[in-house]
């Protein structure tokens, strides 16, 4: 059996076989065209080819888009317009406007996008788990037929986890054969929808391998420590935090701490360069390729480098077209010490930074190793007005063993690391054991070189997973959680984040040893945005709702009795 990312592309050479996967795909979203929607039909013979899944490895070419394709309108733009600006954690002067601002609407981009990839990896993997459930066949193992099956009820699962957070109740789809016939889709209750989300990853946890069976694939243990996040959120989902549910919590991800054999990198900058992929404390994570822009492969590359780096001069093409992006103030006040915490410069960029790693090449220069630049001056003051995002920012292709290309790179996206299963943990027996949450959450603030904690509270653990998952689209989910149980403190919060401009003055370039971050006495632009129940959640995209007119009737629990798989 090839590797994963190999698997993908003898995927994507098998013209008979792209039709299965990209017909099955575009059931229920559009990840070609922006016009299309979850309620888009192809032609019955685009669903699955009956002579496919007759073996192990066309069972695992099967589940490799899972890994890739269908969550890339989602991780392109809007994990980071979702998932960080609306979360509080990057602003912009310009993009992702509507978010940074919780104007989001039914026509915002980031909204439609999002909706599509998500119901796109619920047509995927429904796709998958049917057919293998129908088509399989004899020379396929029972090892290799349960993990798939496995695999997709895991991105199902996940993707839901992502619906129900961002929209409330949404419709679940198990049957995409059936959806052809059955124009009348409705929304399921949230929870009925959080149900279905642990019967999923319950399945997983119990039918995926303690070892990979092959580099990047999911285990028990991404499962698990996923299923803990999921128990942690959905324990407030009635509207006080359930104990049972906490328990659950708590008991998947020390299951993971004890037994998966994961351990923390031992520097955070080293998580986010594409030499360290699948490192020893990843648990789950999107596979991408970095050719993917070639013929027949665009979409199974991260792309979120060309939106995010400041400018060509570090990508090496004519993308990075991020310089009007960055850390949010409310961001950077968060940090116990802006040299000293490993995770600011691992995430933001300041002027005078020095990554060593990253070819700069300046307009008219030569290359050299990246300085960042201030691009303003105040009198003999250099500054910057934005902290620019480095996460996921990779540099050339000389940086990479050649593997960048325009809008593409293949730095794996987390789904799942161990200090983020460190502190769900922690928060989950906070109340009933607060010195083993403390004790893990100095763990993650070891590793960022930041003092110990010599006592803990919610809040504590809910700025440590901020600042531990900056720019990872994990800020938002933050708030879901915590607005089930308590709306009135997540309005709050997001409400008194500044959101506003400053400038970040370095008292030297290059080599600066401390900053200053300024609001200019002549600054004007707006810095609070009111947050309620009424901006709170994102609205259905329209175009989803004029074609699919139920979705704004009330929603109904789910018939358990009914599903299938």
């Amino acid at each position: 059996m090839w590797p994963l990312k190999e698997n993908y592309k003898h995927m994507t050479t098998n013209t008979k076989f792209q039709k299965l996967v990209l017909g099955a795909t575009l059931l229920l979203g559009g990840m070609v065209s922006c016009s299309e929607d979850f309620l888009d039909r192809p032609p019955l013979d685009a669903i699955v080819d009956a002579n496919f899944y007759k073996t192990d490895d066309q069972i695992l070419a099967a589940s490799a888009p899972l890994y890739n394709m269908v969550w890339f309108a989602y991780n392109d733009k809007a994990s980071h317009g979702i998932g960080d600006a609306r979360g509080g954690t990057l602003t912009s002067g310009s993009y992702q406007l509507e978010n940074v601002r919780f104007n989001t609407t039914g026509e915002t981009a980031e909204n439609g996008a999002s909706w599509r990839a998500f119901y796109n990896v619920v047509a995927q993997s429904n796709s998958l788990i049917n057919n293998i459930n129908e088509f399989a066949g004899d020379d396929v193992t029972d090892r290799i037929k349960v993990h798939g099956i496995a695999e997709g009820r895991f991105m199902r699962g996940l993707a839901y986890s992502y619906l129900v957070q961002n929209w409330g109740p949404v419709p679940i789809i198990t049957n995409n054969t059936a959806l052809l016939q059955d124009t009348t889709i409705a929304r399921n209750t949230e929870e009925t929808v959080w149900q279905f989300i642990i019967k999923d990853f319950r399945y997983a946890a119990e039918n995926l391998p303690e070892n990979s069976v092959m580099t990047g694939r999911l285990t028990k243990w991404s499962a698990e420590g996923v299923l803990a996040k999921m128990y942690l959120t959905k324990a407030g989902v009635s509207g006080s935090r359930n104990q049972s549910d906490l328990d659950s919590a708590a008991y998947f991800a020390k299951r993971v701490i004890d037994n998966s054999g994961a351990e923390l990198m031992e520097e955070y900058e080293d998580l986010f360069k594409t030499a360290n992929n699948n490192n020893k404390e990843t648990l789950a994570a999107l596979q991408w390729v970095y050719n993917a822009g070639q013929a027949g492969q665009w979409g199974a590359q991260n792309s979120v480098q060309a939106f995010l780096a400041f400018g060509s001069e570090i990508t090496g093409f004519g993308d990075g077209w991020g310089a009007d992006i960055g850390a949010s103030k409310w961001m950077l006040d968060l940090y116990d010490d802006l040299v000293f915490d490993k995770r600011r410069k691992a995430s933001f960029m300041f002027p005078g930074d020095h990554y060593p790693y990253i070819t700069q090449v300046p307009p008219g220069g030569s290359a050299q190793e990246l300085e960042v630049p201030a691009r303003s001056i105040d009198g003999s003051r250099e500054y910057n007005s934005r902290a620019w995002v480095k996460k996921y920012v990779v540099g050339r292709p000389e940086d990479n063993d050649g593997k960048v290309v325009q809008q593409g790179t293949e730095i794996n996206t987390y789904i799942l690391r161990l200090a983020d299963v460190y502190l769900t943990y922690a928060e989950a027996v906070l109340d009933k054991n607060p010195a083993e949450a403390l004790k893990y959450v100095n763990l993650v603030r070891e590793r960022a070189g930041v003092n110990a904690l010599t006592s803990i509270t919610w809040q504590d653990v809910f700025e440590e997973r901020i600042k531990e998952l900056a720019m990872e689209g994990q800020a938002w989910y933050e708030f879901t959680k915590l607005e089930y149980y308590d709306p009135a403190k997540a309005y709050s919060i997001l409400s008194s984040q500044d959101r506003g401009t400053f400038r970040i003055y370095a008292d030297q370039i290059p080599n600066p040893t401390l900053w200053e971050i300024e609001i200019p006495a002549d600054d004007t632009s707006p810095r609070f945005f009111a947050v309620s129940e009424t901006n709170f959640k994102i609205p259905i995209p329209s175009a989803e709702l004029s074609r699919a007119p139920n979705l704004r009737k009330p929603a109904v629990p789910y018939d358990f009795s009914a599903q299938e798989n």
